[in-house]
C-alpha cells in the first residue's frame, strides 16, 4: 500500500500557524498554499427575461418543484463587511461586471437611457403619485349616469362649474400634497439605496436591466412596479417588523463561497414536520405569514450585500433537497408558485448561483432532459448534485471552513461546542486516492500546545495519530491508536496534545475503500508557559 504524506509545519507562535506540504511518498515534498484568511459575510431558482419563452417556462417548471424560502440576514452584532472577490482563476461561472466601465457600448448607452427615464420620473413624482382610478370602471358608470339624467342633460350645461366651499383651505391642501410628494420623490430608494444620488444606483439599475435583456423601457417599467409595490406591500415598516423565528432551522445564512458571495443555504427536508408544515402554509392567512417572513428575510438579507461597483452584491444559494416533500403537497406549490412570481417581479439578478444537493435521481434526470432548452447563461447557474457528490461539489465552490458539518466541512453555526476554531481559521483540503495512506505531518518548532480537528467525509478509513520527538532514540507516544472509522461516527474529531519537546505530530489516513476521499483538517498553537 503506498504512503502519501502531508508534512504540516507548525512555526514558532509568533507566526501564522498553517503551512502545510503535501507529497506523494515522505521522500519528495512540495509545499501546499496556505489557505488565505476567509472572505467575510435566495434565494430562488432565478428566472431572468432573456430567456426565449419556451426556456423561461422549462426553468420555471423546475423552479416550482421545490419552496423558495429564501435567507436570513446575519446574526445579531456580525459585521457583513465584503473584501475583494479571490483570483478568477477559482471562479467556474463569471458573473457580469457591475462597473459601468467594464459595459459594452450599447449597454452603457441602456443605462445612461434608464437613467434619462429615472431622472424624469423623479421630477415628475411618478414614483411617488397614487395610481389613477381604472380607465375601465370611469367608462362603466357613464352611461347609468347619462341614463339618471333623462331629459335634464338636455337643459343642464354640458360643463358645470365647480363651485368651491373653501377655496383657500383646499389651495393650502393641494400646496401641502405637492410638498409631500417633492419631498417623497428626493427620497426614493430601493433596498436602502437611494435613486441616482451615487454610483450605487448604476448597480442597482444594471439588475433591471439585465433582467429585460438591456431593453430601456422594459426595465423602467418593471423599475417602476416594484417600486409601487414595495410602497402597496410596506417594505420599509416590514423590515422591522417581529414574525418569530419558527423557519430558522429551514433557511440560514452560513459563511461565503471563494467569491465573497454569502450563501444561502433552504433545508426543505425539515418541512417533513407535520406540524411545522401546517403551521406555515395550512391556509391563506398562514400562506400570506410565511410570504412576508419570506420578503422580510430577502430583504434584511439584501440590505447587507455591498451595492457598490466592483461590490458583492448577489447571493450563493444551496438548496438541500433531502427528504423535500416535493411537488405533491397542493399548499406548498401555490405558496411557492406565490413567492417566485413575487421575487421574480420584484428582486432581479440577486442569485450568483443556484446549487442543489442531495438530488434526487428523479430531479437530475428532469434537469438533462430540459438543459439543451435553457441558455448557456442560465445553465451556468445551476448545479445538480446527487448525494454522493454533495460534499465534493460544495468544496468547488466554499472552503471547508465555510461549510457547515452536515454538509460535508467543518463549520459548527452558533455554537460553543468547539471554541477553538471559527469559520475564520483556514482549514486544508486533501484527496486521499483509493487503497491508499496519507500521513499529515506537523512539524513542532518549540513547546506548545497544538489543538487539531479533522474529518473525512464519509469516513470508512482508519485514523491514528502520535508525536515523534527529534531526539535519537526517544519513544513514539501514540496519541490515538489507529481506528476504523464508521460513516455513523462522530463527523469531526478533535485533539489537543501538550509538546514538551521538538518534534513533529503524524496524522495517519487508511483508506482501503475502491473509492477516493476527502480529508479536511486545520490546527492551530497555543503558547505552553
Amino acid at each position: 500500500m503506498a504512503d502519501e504524506t502531508p508534512v504540516t509545519t507548525a512555526p514558532p507562535l509568533d507566526q501564522p500557524p498553517l503551512a502545510a506540504v503535501e507529497s506523494e511518498s515522505p521522500s519528495s515534498t512540495e509545499k501546499l498554499e496556505s489557505k488565505q484568511d476567509p472572505l467575510p459575510p435566495a434565494s430562488l431558482p432565478e428566472v431572468t427575461k432573456e430567456d426565449e419563452q419556451p426556456q423561461e417556462s422549462l426553468v420555471k417548471a423546475i423552479s416550482e418543484e421545490v419552496p423558495v424560502v429564501g435567507f436570513l440576514q446575519p446574526k445579531e452584532g456580525e459585521e457583513p463587511t465584503i473584501r475583494k472577490p479571490i483570483p478568477q482563476s477559482l471562479i467556474s461561472f463569471k458573473e457580469e461586471s457591475n462597473i459601468v466601465a467594464d459595459l459594452s457600448d450599447s449597454e452603457r448607452k441602456a443605462l445612461q437611457e434608464l437613467k434619462q427615464l429615472v431622472q424624469e420620473a423623479l421630477n415628475t413624482h411618478q414614483f411617488t403619485a397614487p395610481k389613477p382610478p381604472p380607465v375601465q370602471a370611469a367608462t362603466q358608470e357613464k352611461p347609468k349616469a347619462e341614463e339618471e339624467a333623462g331629459s335634464e342633460s338636455e337643459t343642464k350645461p354640458l360643463h358645470e362649474p365647480k363651485i368651491e366651499e373653501n377655496p383657500v383651505k383646499e389651495a393650502e391642501e393641494v400646496a401641502k400634497e405637492t410638498s409631500q410628494l417633492a419631498i417623497s420623490a428626493d427620497e426614493v430608494s430601493i433596498w436602502g439605496v437611494p435613486l441616482l444620488k451615487d454610483d450605487r444606483s448604476d448597480v442597482i439599475l444594471q439588475k433591471f436591466l439585465r433582467a429585460r435583456d438591456f431593453k430601456v423601457k422594459d426595465a423602467f417599467v418593471m423599475l417602476r412596479n416594484t417600486i409601487q409595490w414595495r410602497r402597496e406591500f410596506g417594505i420599509d415598516a416590514l423590515v422591522d417588523e417581529d414574525l418569530g423565528d419558527d423557519l430558522e432551522k429551514v433557511v440560514f445564512m452560513h459563511g461565503y463561497d471563494r467569491e465573497g458571495h454569502p450563501v444561502c443555504y433552504n433545508v426543505f427536508g425539515e418541512f417533513q414536520n407535520k406540524e411545522l408544515y401546517q403551521k406555515t402554509f395550512l391556509d391563506e392567512e398562514k400562506r400570506t405569514k410565511f410570504l412576508r417572513w419570506r420578503v422580510q428575510f430577502l430583504e434584511r438579507g439584501i440590505r447587507k450585500l455591498d451595492f457598490r461597483p466592483g461590490g458583492v452584491c448577489t447571493i450563493f444559494q444551496v438548496n438541500d433537497l433531502k427528504n423535500s416533500p416535493g411537488p405533491a403537497k397542493s399548499e406548498l406549490r401555490l405558496a411557492t408558485k406565490q413567492a417566485l412570481q413575487l421575487l421574480q417581479d420584484n428582486y432581479p439578478e440577486f442569485v450568483a448561483k443556484q446549487v442543489f444537493v442531495n438530488a434526487p435521481w428523479w430531479y437530475l434526470a428532469f434537469y438533462t432532459l430540459i438543459s439543451p432548452f435553457m441558455t448557456q447563461r442560465t445553465k451556468s447557474k445551476f448545479v445538480f448534485a446527487s448525494p454522493a457528490k454533495s460534499a465534493e461539489t460544495l468544496f468547488k465552490y466554499i472552503s471547508a471552513e465555510h461549510v457547515p458539518i452536515q454538509y460535508g466541512g467543518l463549520s459548527v453555526d452558533y455554537c460553543d461546542c468547539n471554541p477553538e476554531f471559527t469559520i475564520a481559521d483556514p482549514a486544508v483540503e486533501v484527496t486521499i486516492k483509493p487503497g491508499t495512506k496519507k500521513i499529515v505531518e506537523i512539524i513542532i518548532y518549540e513547546k506548545c500546545t497544538i489543538v487539531w480537528e479533522l474529518r473525512v467525509v464519509g469516513w470508512e478509513v482508519s485514523y491514528g495519530a502520535e508525536f515523534v520527538p527529534d531526539t535519537r532514540d526517544a519513544y513514539t507516544l501514540i496519541i490515538q491508536k489507529a481506528t476504523k472509522m464508521a460513516p455513523t461516527d462522530e463527523p469531526v474529531l478533535h485533539h489537543s496534545f501538550k509538546v514538551g519537546e521538538l518534534g513533529k505530530i503524524l496524522l495517519t489516513i487508511d483508506n482501503p475503500t475502491s473509492k477516493k476521499k476527502r480529508l479536511v483538517y486545520r490546527f492551530k498553537i497555543e503558547p505552553s508557559y
